[in-house]
Order: structure tokens, then C-alpha cells, then sequence
């Protein structure tokens, strides 16, 4: 006998509503419904299940509910729905009542449905609770436009394919949080791996490679067997002896003003200016020593040019500029350090006798009886004229006058920047101060261990953008393996790297009016965006790095960056980069105070869904944000063995017992770590 449709909707009843809230439903379960398997939705389903789907009808459609707990109810007096007579004596009978957590709406549209996050109106008390059929429970778990990337089943959904729009997974930035060992790596490497996949299966008529662009740091080195099957794959490490063309390049001269502060930890009041200058100066071309004599006194007068300059604009010079005395003294050693030559042209000797009248006539104006040291407007720009003239007699031009950046990536070397450091100190009057600033640098570019990363003034500039970030109109995936750093540089080397890619999006946009799509990829994120106290006295490469990281979080869509981390402690990252991310993918965590982080953090009630965060297997997780239309649990496709990061659990039993062989030879490896030239693969 068939069934009608109003006998099938029927069948599908499980209970009603007894109590509602904008964000939560109860329900009280029918005696009849099902006590574990429901037979009656086309295919048998566990019923009930915790953030399992449910269904309440409502004029636009159905109220979609993810079961948030269920309970057993004693009652003394049970009305069992379909008996007659309730005069009759009972025992005490278990009734089931469970909580929804309302998620969104189920539409019928022409040849299925459609389901949409939100409600538009909500049930009322009384209404009937229906368990969706499969039709309806895939419709709502592969929801969303523009699904193009497979990245695993839905358990709870009878494994319903769960895929996502990379446009919103990479757009608005990722983070991939997890414990150890419960399948993160393998989920980042998948998501690359996948997305690359899918996109060459679409490709536009006419075009034969993917234009895509993915840059992992990876401080573990845990990605180079992971995608060492891919011939696209660039992968970046330390001291490479057999294949130099992929040694891990970041010269000195790409770092900035504040990686030079945060890596010497310098003081912004003694030692930033001394610095910025002797950027500038290096930068320019001045390198202070082993040439003649006419050019070293050039770049001496103009590094004091640029000095008087600087503090001229950087306040109102005519109130203790920058503090009168010191200013006057700093005038007259300037004075005694330019003195007149025989080697000398006659005009230059001209210009530094007219140059050093006028210091005199300073000094006895400021040597007179209740005299004081400010400087007038007149006297400085005097001053300022007469040491560019000494400039230009010296083979200066004007063009030589336009501002340098001091952050302009130009090459450089490491001893001329010492010298510049010390020279502008002199210049500066703060040889004093930078007594603990040299060492740091000097063991820097004397470390054996770094020198081949930082020490290369010959590498161009476009050459670098073109390996790392990729080249024209080809698929790029660049594996940065940062473990063999030393750990007093690896943080701020990440910072660099980061910066320079977040730099190239930024130019690249202001010149071509689009973004170039790239995604940045940070592993154990808790190392290099850990969270800092908001001091403005807080120096160090650490801080440095996380500074970077968050700049990128906040700006980095409107340049075509996106941001995925990577990170086994949630609680311990910086706050201002988790809240910028938009989706997330969580997989087990089991410890109390990253538990409460992700349920503060996420701005939907999920509360139903996250408890089972400290239970999921590995390779299981929770996807939950911008990327997904609702919180979905997903079982991550799985990877072959040789396409995994490594990062295995050790297998101590086989290890113990034979079955895996592990062959020692010590001398080898204390080799390879005294830099005596053999190799780790030998």
C-alpha cells in the first residue's frame, strides 16, 4: 500500500517543541521515536546523536537544528501519545528531551533545497520535530556556492563530501589548531595539495599550468617530503652543499630599520637613530673607509647634512634642537673633523675656510659672558648651505640630496655596515651608547652558521621575488625549511621573509590595479606569533616577528595575502591574529584553557559542536567560519604515507623489539654539526 506524502512526513516525526529561545530549542522526544537507529529516512541513521539534524517546519521552509545534548526526563504521570484512557495506574516512565541549536533555514527550491544560515522566524511551542531525509541532510551539509575543492566526508551526514570555495577558506585567513599528533600537518599539507588538484581539473581554455602561489614557512622541516613529488615545488634550506641553487637566501640588506632594532634590541632613544642614519648612509653608497680621501670627507659631510636635516624635521628645531648644548658641541666636533688638504682642490679648500669662519663666529657668539646655545632658523640653514657647498665642490650633485629610504631593499655588505654604524655613532656623538649594540651585530655576521642565508650582496632583487613568490603565469609552491637556523636568528629571519612578501602583494597592487591571490602558510604558529604585552619599550625579534604577522592578519586581503596557521596551542598566539581569522578547522584539543580560547574567540554560539573537540580521532575535525555555510564536522581525506608531512609518531615498540632497523653512526653527525662539510643525506 503506498504511503502519502502527509503519511511519510508523519513517519518522519520525532518529538515537539516545549521550549524556545533566539538560541536554543528543546525538544521532548516522542515514546515512539527511535531509541538509537531510525529506519524510516531512506537509509538507517543513529538517532539520537549528539550534533546530529533535526528539523522543525515553519512557513518558509524548515528551522534546521544541530542537537546540542539529550536527557532523561523521570515522570510519574507520562501521556503516552495514542492512549485513551489516562485514568489508568502507571509506573513511572522515562521521557527524552534534548536541545537544538537553531543554525539556519531549509528552503524548497525547483529539484531539491537550499539551505541558508540564519532564521528569518522561528518555530513556536508545540511545533513537531522531523528527522530530515538524506535528500534534505546533504542539502544542508554540501550547502554553499562555489564548492570546488574536496577536502573530506561529513561523518554525522552518511560521509557526504564536504567542499569549500577557496576564495573564502584563503580570502579572509585559516587557522588549523590542534593538538599533537591529531592530523594538522596532514590537513595543511591535504588543503594545499587538494586545492592545487582542483584547480588544474578546472583550468580556463587555452592554459596549461595552475597560476597558483603557496609559501610554507616551516620551522620543523616537516614539508619537503610531503611535496616531494611535485616538480613545482621549490624547498628552501640551510647550508644545501650539494644542490646550492636551493640555499636558503634572506640577505642582511633586505632588513628593515625595525628587524635591525628588534635583532639588536636597540633602544629607541639611543641607539634607532644611530641606525636609521647608518642605513641611510650604507644604502647610499657611503661606505666611510678604503677610499680617497676627497670621497670620505663627501660622505662625511653628507651624513651630517642628512643628521641636521633629520632633526630639523623632526620637531620644532628653534626650542632645544634637539637639546641646545649638545647640538653646539656636536657643531664643533663637526668642525674639527673637516679640515682643509693639500690634496684638496683649491674651491673645495675655499669652501672649508668659509665653512669653518662661520663655526667660529658660532663658537665666540656662544662663548660670551650670560650667552646661551639655541640655534636661530638663519644659523641653521646657514650652516646647512655652507656644508652643501663643501659637497658640491667635493663632486656632490643635487640629485645626491634626494631622500634616501633607509628601508630601500639595496644591497649592501655587513662590513661597510659596521663601518657606517660606527662612523654616524662618531657623527652622532653616541660612540658611547652602542658599545652593546656592536657585539650582537659582529657575532652575526661572523656566525658560520648564518652566513650563507644573510651574506649575499650580488643576489638580485628580482631574482629572489621570482624563486620564492613565483614566477610569471606558473604554479609556485615554495617550502621555506627553516630548522637548521640557529634560534636566536630563525625568528627574526621568519619576520623578514614575511615582510618582503607582504611588501611585493602591496607594490604589486599599486602598479598592476590587482591583487596577485597568495597564501602564506605559518607552521607552529605559537613560535612566531605568541602573544606580547603592548609595551612600547617591548623590543626583540620575537616581538618583531609577531608585528609583521599581525599586520599581515589585518591587511593582508586587501593585497591578495592570505593567512593560514598552523598551531598546536591556541592560547599562546597573539590575539589580534586569531581574530582576524575568519574560518577555522579544529582538530582534537584537549587542554582547558585553549578549549575556553576557541569558545571566546568564535563569534557563534557553537557550543554543542566544540565539546567534542577533546574526543575527535585524528584525522577528524570540526570546520566552522567564513568557509563553511555551518559548523560541519569533517573526516580529512587521507594522503598517501610519501605525501604526509613528516611528522609520525616514533615507533618505540618496533624500534625495541627489531622490526625497524636504526643504524647509528655518531661520527657523522658530529660531522655535520661542526660544519665539517658532510652532508645529512650522506
Amino acid at each position: 500500500m503506498a504511503t502519502t506524502p502527509i503519511e511519510y512526513l508523519a513517519s518522519l516525526r520525532v518529538g515537539t517543541v516545549e521550549y524556545i529561545s533566539p538560541d536554543s530549542i528543546e525538544v521532548q522526544l516522542d515514546i515512539e521515536s527511535p531509541e538509537s537507529v531510525a529506519m524510516n529516512t531512506g537509509t538507517p541513521r543513529n538517532f539520537p546523536r549528539i550534533n546530529g539534524y533535526v528539523m522543525i517546519p515553519i512557513d518558509l521552509g524548515f528551522v534546521v537544528g544541530q542537537v546540542s545534548w539529550i536527557t532523561i526526563q523521570r515522570s510519574p504521570y507520562p501521556k503516552r501519545r495514542g492512549f485513551q484512557d489516562f485514568g489508568l495506574i502507571d509506573l513511572p516512565f522515562p521521557l527524552r528531551k534534548m536541545e537544538l541549536q537553531p543554525v539556519g533555514t531549509l528552503r524548497s527550491i525547483e529539484g531539491g533545497y537550499k539551505f541558508r544560515r540564519g532564521l528569518e522566524s522561528f518555530p513556536s511551542v508545540g511545533d513537531v520535530v522531523l528527522l530530515p531525509t538524506d535528500t534534505q541532510l546533504r542539502s544542508i551539509v554540501e550547502s554553499g556556492e562555489d564548492r570546488r575543492v574536496y577536502i573530506g566526508t561529513s561523518p554525522l551526514v552518511g560521509n557526504a563530501k564536504v567542499m569549500i570555495d577557496p576564495d573564502r577558506l584563503f580570502g579572509r585567513h585559516l587557522a588549523v589548531l590542534g593538538n599533537t599528533g591529531s592530523g594538522k600537518s596532514c590537513s595543511v599539507a591535504g588543503l594545499i595539495r587538494w586545492s592545487i588538484e582542483s584547480a588544474r581539473e578546472k583550468l580556463a581554455d587555452g592554459k596549461d599550468t595552475v597560476n597558483s602561489r603557496f609559501i610554507v614557512l616551516d620551522p620543523n622541516g616537516e614539508y619537503s617530503k610531503a611535496f616531494a613529488d611535485k616538480p613545482n615545488a621549490n624547498i628552501y634550506t640551510v647550508n644545501v652543499e650539494e644542490n646550492p641553487e636551493k640555499q636558503l637566501e634572506v640577505p642582511l640588506w633586505f632588513w628593515n630599520t625595525d628587524e635591525w632594532c628588534g635583532f639588536t634590541k636597540a633602544s629607541p632613544k639611543t641607539h634607532r637613530t644611530t641606525i636609521i642614519n647608518a642605513l641611510k648612509s650604507v644604502r647610499s653608497g657611503n661606505i666611510f673607509e678604503g677610499q680617497t680621501k676627497e670621497r670620505e670627507l663627501a660622505n662625511f659631510v653628507r651624513t651630517i647634512i642628512d643628521t641636521i636635516k633629520n632633526n630639523k624635521a623632526s620637531g620644532d628645531p628653534w626650542k632645544g634642537f634637539p637639546i641646545s648644548k649638545n647640538f653646539h658641541q656636536s657643531v664643533e666636533k663637526w668642525a674639527s673633523g673637516i679640515i682643509v688638504e693639500q690634496e684638496y682642490s683649491q674651491e673645495l679648500n675655499e669652501a672649508i675656510q668659509e665653512f669653518h669662519h662661520f663655526t667660529q663666529q658660532l663658537t665666540d657668539k656662544r662663548s660670551e659672558k650670560y650667552s646661551h646655545y639655541d640655534y636661530t632658523r638663519e644659523e641653521v640653514d646657514l650652516l646647512i648651505k655652507l656644508l652643501e657647498d663643501i659637497y658640491k665642490k667635493d663632486g656632490g650633485t643635487e640629485e645626491d640630496f634626494l631622500p634616501t629610504d633607509e628601508d630601500s631593499p639595496i644591497p649592501f655588505t655587513g662590513d661597510s655596515f659596521v663601518r657606517s654604524i660606527e662612523a654616524n655613532a662618531e657623527i652622532l656623538r653616541t660612540t658611547d651608547y652602542i658599545v652593546t649594540l656592536m657585539p650582537r651585530i659582529k657575532t652575526l655576521l661572523t656566525d658560520v652558521r648564518v652566513k650563507k642565508v644573510i651574506d649575499n650582496d650580488a643576489l638580485q632583487l628580482s631574482d629572489w621575488l621570482n624563486n620564492y613568490i613565483g614566477a610569471n603565469n606558473e604554479e609556485s609552491l615554495t617550502i621555506i625549511d627553516l630548522s637548521l637556523l640557529p634560534s636566536d636568528v630563525t625568528s627574526i629571519i621568519t619576520a623578514v621573509i614575511a615582510r618582503m612578501i607582504f611588501e611585493t602583494q602591496q607594490r604589486y597592487l599599486k602598479l598592476n590595479k590587482l591583487c596577485l591571490p597568495t597564501v602564506l602558510v605559518m607552521e607552529e604558529a605559537h613560535y612566531f606569533v605568541k602573544r606580547y604585552n603592548d609595551d612600547e619599550e617591548s623590543i626583540g625579534p620575537t616581538i618583531q616577528c609577531c608585528k609583521i604577522f599581525e599586520k599581515i592578519a589585518r591587511e593582508g586581503r586587501k593585497f591578495g595575502l592570505g593567512l593560514v596557521l598552523s598551531s598546536q596551542r591556541p592560547s599562546e598566539l597573539s590575539p589580534t591574529v586569531l581574530s582576524q581569522c575568519n574560518s577555522f578547522l579544529l582538530h582534537r584539543i584537549s587542554n582547558d584553557r585553549d578549549q575556553e580560547l576557541i569558545h571566546r574567540l568564535l563569534p557563534d554560539n557553537m557550543r554543542g559542536i566544540l565539546r567534542e573537540m577533546p574526543s575527535l580521532p585524528s584525522q577528524y575535525a570540526v570546520l566552522l567560519g567564513w568557509a563553511s555555510e555551518l559548523p560541519v564536522m569533517v573526516k580529512m581525506r587521507t594522503l598517501r604515507d610519501d605525501q604526509c608531512p613528516q611528522s609520525n609518531d616514533p615507533h618505540y615498540w618496533d624500534v625495541w623489539t627489531g622490526k625497524e632497523k636504526r643504524d647509528i653512526d655518531w661520527d657523522k653527525v658530529a660531522k655535520e654539526w661542526q660544519s665539517k662539510g658532510v652532508a645529512p643525506s650522506e
